[in-house]
């Protein structure tokens, strides 16, 4: 059977600030991305996500981002590969103390937006962020856009990799994601994105922007917290992915008793 996971952004409220609804989208994904304080997130939050996604059963992450609240980490920032590798560090040991003291730990680290994007073609860049996830703890794995630079710097040091498809993304041709302010980027029809999704997770290709469709190999989708009526959506995606049946189950660590390092048979 098909295995697929369904990871979400989750604890990207701050103080008063509150973005999305994490306790009713928690119960129908598999893996929550939990934002670490530098473009969305604060101790409380992450304290309360790392609870709720343990009560759920849900493995958990570090979101990792360039420092910029004011921008959600959506800006692009150069940075040279020690300060990439010391933020991710740094975010990455944030959240892993709250896993540690709630009696858990840490399953997979992704970056976010602007990070999550230049790392996909900056092999540089990509390996630094790799490497701190691997100086941290090399059982950990690590989340990039499918078939990009950033899980083959992962696997490159023999780190479990996740290559990940989005439902709600529209590709370009090279299959790398539309930049979020090009016309049609984003897609807001639900049954559109859905079907997308189940198309990623069963026939491993996705329709393109100006026809056709392109390869995409991928064992986990990601469904964003921020959206309208998030938790809507990735109930129906759920059901959806199961009726094409297709098995939904996050995926596990290096030392869970399997090997994972080949994420994309």
């Amino acid at each position: 059977m098909t295995s697929i996971d369904l990871n979400c952004d989750l604890g990207e409220s701050f103080g008063a600030w509150r973005m999305g609804d994490d306790a009713a989208v928690m119960p129908w994904i598999t893996s929550a991305n939990i934002a670490c304080g530098f473009h969305a997130g604060d101790f409380s939050t992450m304290h309360k996500t790392v609870h709720l996604a343990m009560r759920h059963g849900i493995a958990i992450g570090a979101h990792v981002s360039l420092p910029d609240l004011q921008g959600f980490g959506r800006r692009e920032m150069r940075l040279a590969p020690a300060e990439a590798h010391a933020l991710t560090l740094y975010q990455i040991g944030a959240l892993a103390a709250f896993a540690r003291a709630a009696g858990t730990r840490l399953a997979h680290v992704k970056p976010h937006g602007a990070l999550y994007n230049q790392a996909a073609k900056d092999a540089a860049l990509a390996e630094a962020i790799a490497r701190a996830v691997h100086d941290f703890d090399p059982t950990l794995i690590l989340v990039g856009l499918a078939g990009s630079a950033l899980p083959r710097a992962g696997a490159a040091l023999g780190l479990a990799v996740a290559h990940e498809a989005f439902a709600d993304r529209r590709y370009a041709a090279d299959g790398s994601l539309l930049p979020r302010g090009e016309p049609g980027a984003v897609i807001d029809d639900a049954e559109t994105a859905v079907a997308q999704a189940v198309q990623i997770a069963t026939m491993g290709k996705v329709d393109v922007a100006g026809g056709g469709t392109v390869a995409l190999a991928a064992n986990t989708i990601c469904v964003h917290g921020d959206r309208p009526e998030a938790a809507t959506f990735a109930r129906r995606l759920r059901q959806a992915l199961t009726a094409a049946g297709v098995r939904v189950a996050a995926p596990a660590r290096a030392d869970a008793g399997r090997d994972c390092r080949e994420a994309v048979e």
